[in-house]
């Protein structure tokens, strides 16, 4: 076989025979296919595409690439949650302890986060002491004692999708739905996931912009648990504002804390789409019938301090200082805070997501690359919803920061991200749709 007929093959329009799509993942991670032929042959990806069979070989391939999780020996369905990514999107650190005080089993690696505010991995390095990297044995002995680990991706897990990640993102081929479907598929499935439920972001601050957009990426995921056996559902939720109230690290794991603590109502968006993705995961583990009938024994979750309970355990066991989690206000001591006032009275009748990341990221809650330090105490804490009324003497939001060296700038960014009106707005829908 020749790399070279491969990408003509592809560029083509033809279909890969599961040996050709081995071929080429193989080749990227011993060396024998160069980078830049790896290139070509995604961006005749991006412009031909993939059959649905192409996609389930790509996603094995990538797994087969590398060290694939045995989680065999832990009790009950290994089920797994995944992201797309958006801004105050807390639900990992609420979703995965309450599944477990439900009976769950949740042992899910992670990333860390580009842009914006840190991922999961940050949030959980707010709190002083927590190690994300575990070894392998220690991860399955929290898992075991805790029934929730959320830890870092392994060196070992999927390398072809290491380099291919790598290569899209200097190359024009990141916006492709069947190199983002096995992307992120293959980690999932090579971790050990038995089941998986899909949080598929949709809005200005989303990476799928459109519900269009996130619908066929969500489809096209689904699609290959199918393939593969997996059992999978995406939900397809609103990101045209901020899912929680707080923006940046510790005041997001603040935030988990209050919402597992009963602080935060069940009304709520972030706890309305947390009940919604942790209710599939619990259907998926045979737990629960579907996921409505989840609600109520995620509630009483919650109630009886079983959530939260979890969450202090796995923070203790992964080496966390757990006086942290007691007292969350810890995790967000910083040198100053900022009210933000309205120039005048009146609804918000827009918020713009990704501005207010952008306005997060300048004052070190997030990372334009990924050496940046990220300092886990700042961030933006929204006062006020998309549709509150607001007064002009009424803070809307407040900055937590400790170097006010782009504070103007931020400040500046967070105004022009929120709008607005005299009227009230027309609701927004939460979630758009759920694909199964």
């Amino acid at each position: 076989m020749l790399i070279t007929e491969l990408i003509e093959k592809k560029r083509d329009g033809f279909e890969h025979t599961r040996g050709e799509i081995g071929f080429i993942v193989n080749g990227l991670v011993d060396g024998s296919v160069a980078d830049y032929q790896m290139t070509a042959w995604m961006m005749a990806v991006c412009c031909r595409g993939m059959s649905e069979r192409e996609i389930a070989d790509l996603t094995l391939a990538m797994v087969d690439s590398g060290e694939v999780m045995d989680l065999s020996d832990l009790p009950g369905v290994k089920v797994d949650k995944h992201s797309t990514g958006g801004i105050g999107d807390t639900t990992t650190l609420i979703v995965a302890p309450l599944v477990a005080a439900c009976g769950g089993t949740v042992a899910k690696m992670s990333g860390r986060g580009l842009a914006h505010t840190g991922g999961t991995l940050d949030k959980l390095e707010s709190v002083p002491g927590v190690s994300i990297e575990q070894s392998y044995e220690d991860f399955k002995r929290i898992v075991r004692k805790t029934g929730v680990c959320v830890i870092g991706q392994s060196k070992n897990l999927d390398p072809a999708d290491k380099k291919m990640y790598a290569l899209r993102d200097v190359s024009g081929t990141v916006k492709s739905i069947p190199l983002i479907a096995s992307s992120i598929m293959s980690k999932k499935i090579a971790a050990g996931a038995d089941a998986i439920v899909l949080d598929v972001k949709t809005g200005n601050g989303a990476f799928m912009e459109t519900v269009d957009a996130a619908r066929a990426l969500a489809r096209e995921m689904v699609t290959i648990g199918r393939n593969v056996g997996r059992n999978t559902v995406a939900v397809i939720t609103d990101m045209n504002r901020p899912l929680g109230m707080a923006i940046g690290n510790g005041l997001e794991m603040r935030e988990a804390i209050e919402a597992l603590t009963g602080k935060v109502p069940y009304t709520d968006p972030l706890m309305q789409v947390s009940f919604r993705l942790a209710g599939h995961m619990l259907a998926l583990s045979g737990i629960a019938p579907d996921a409505e009938s989840a609600v109520p024994m995620l509630e009483r979750a919650i109630e009886s301090g079983e959530g939260f309970r979890r969450l202090r355990a796995m923070l203790e066991e992964m080496g966390g200082d757990v006086r942290f989690a007691d007292d969350p206000n810890l995790l967000v001591r910083v040198s100053r805070i900022v009210p933000v006032y309205p120039e005048k009275a009146g609804y918000i009748g827009r918020i713009d997501a990704k501005s207010i990341g952008t306005a997060a990221l300048m004052i070190g809650a997030g990372r334009a690359k990924v050496t940046d330090r990220i300092d886990p105490a700042v961030g933006i804490l929204m006062k006020k919803r998309y549709g509150d009324h607001v007064s002009e003497n009424e803070p809307y939001a407040y900055i937590y920061i400790n170097d006010e060296t782009h504070l103007e700038d931020a400040e500046r960014y967070l105004a022009a991200a929120v709008t607005f009106t005299d009227e009230a707005p027309e609701p927004l829908p939460l979630i758009y749709d759920v694909v199964e």
